[in-house]
């Protein structure tokens, strides 16, 4: 081939981005500055309903005095993985703190949820093993799920006696994990974790539950759906990060002490990278301090996500149903179209709220997801309504 000529796989990339956009499913990135609940974004000013900071707590000053403090004692970067220099007094304090607020006996913390959903998947399962995994867990627990070697089974969602038949089917095999999110995603339901934890007592089967959307905002303690379920003593992995709720970055395990011990031995997503900076630890601990000292973040959370599901429910919006108040909204409208003009309607009225999309949910699922934040104000939650009540789908 001439060095000049064309290379035919960029070719055959192109001929992918262009398909994606014939279907309305063409992404890109978009340079954004986040201030408080606003989002800046090309000269326009707009209420930012798409992030995961659920309890406002990124720009909270505590936290960022801690980080500030822990760059000036500490530097910028940790210099290694956890088991060279990486693991520093700080970060023992914390997993030890995060541990207490999880009611669990031993915690490790990775850089992200997904490299700790990866470690604890890829540690804990191999070819001898079966993962049952509810249908709309997060895509990290999906992959991590596929890269561990175990025959996966998908059980549809919330349907536990299908998950029972799948487990009568296996059980020769040496280990079998039930998976699943406390709070989905994208359709902000929760898990019926009592049901879960009674399949693996009779199975003899692990749980694991991805506490993301949960850490921070469920409970009376803020430590999530098991908390709020009382099953915090049966559940046997529990997986959190900082990015949401908690405003900061890294994925946190919770668990046996055995368990602990087999990530730190065996968790590729923890031995072969970068151990969590000092600023990224200070802000994890500070946040569980602001946690436990202002519930009314979480409560005020809680009010402002039953008030915008009645209202959006008596426009017509179908949400998927839920046994509990969660800040994660799902305005669904089936094909991609439609979800982009919804989109683009808020987008007009100053308020960002992006199309969800396939693969991120099913076909003819694709919605506009809300996302809200302790820290939206009356006239916040009214621009939304009167946003909503003008949109092609309430008319």
């Amino acid at each position: 081939m001439n060095a000049n000529s064309p290379k035919s796989w960029l070719g055959d990339l192109k001929k992918d981005l262009l398909q994606r956009q014939t279907v309305s499913l063409y992404r890109q990135l978009l340079p954004s500055d986040v201030d408080g609940p606003y989002l800046k974004r090309g000269g326009k000013k707009l209420l930012n309903l798409a992030g995961n900071d659920y309890l406002a707590l990124s720009n909270h000053p505590q936290l960022k005095e801690a980080a500030v403090t822990a760059i000036e004692q500490h530097g910028v970067g940790s210099g290694a993985s956890k088991l060279v220099t990486g693991h520093s007094c700080e970060v023992h304090q914390l997993e030890s703190q995060f541990a207490t607020f999880k009611h669990a006996p031993a915690a490790v913390i990775f850089p992200t949820g997904y490299m700790a959903n990866l470690g604890v998947l890829t540690s804990l399962a191999n070819q001898d093993d079966v993962v049952f995994i509810d249908k709309l867990t997060h895509a990290s627990l999906i992959d991590a799920a596929q890269f561990c070697g175990a025959t996966v089974r998908v059980y549809p969602h919330h349907n536990a006696e299908k998950l029972e038949r799948l487990l009568e089917r296996y059980t020769d095999a040496r280990r079998r994990l039930i998976v699943t999110d406390s709070v989905f995603s994208m359709d902000g339901d929760v898990a019926d974790l009592p049901a879960l934890c009674a399949l693996a007592a009779k199975y003899d089967a692990i749980t694991i539950v991805d506490e993301a959307h949960g850490t921070g905002v469920l409970g009376d303690q803020g430590s999530g759906l098991c908390e709020l379920q009382n099953v915090a003593d049966q559940v046997d992995i529990v997986i959190s990060t900082a990015s949401k709720a908690l405003g900061s970055l890294g994925g946190i395990v919770t668990a046996q002490q055995p368990v602990i011990e087999t990530l730190i031995n065996h968790a590729r997503s923890l031995i072969y990278t970068t151990a969590p900076p000092p600023s990224q630890v200070a802000c994890i601990a500070a946040a569980l301090d602001v946690i436990t000292a202002e519930p009314q973040r979480r409560e005020r959370l809680v009010e402002l996500s039953k008030h915008v599901r009645e209202a959006v429910t008596q426009m017509g919006f179908v949400l998927p149903t839920t046994t509990v108040q969660t800040p994660i909204i799902p305005l669904i409208t089936g094909e991609s179209d439609a979800a982009i003009a919804l989109s683009a309607h808020l987008n007009q009225q100053g308020i960002h709220a992006p199309a969800i999309r396939p693969p991120t949910v099913a076909p003819n699922a694709a919605r506009v997801r809300l996302s809200l934040r302790c820290d939206l104000t009356e006239e916040h939650v009214d621009q939304l309504i009167n946003a909503l009540a003008s949109a092609p789908k309430a008319q």
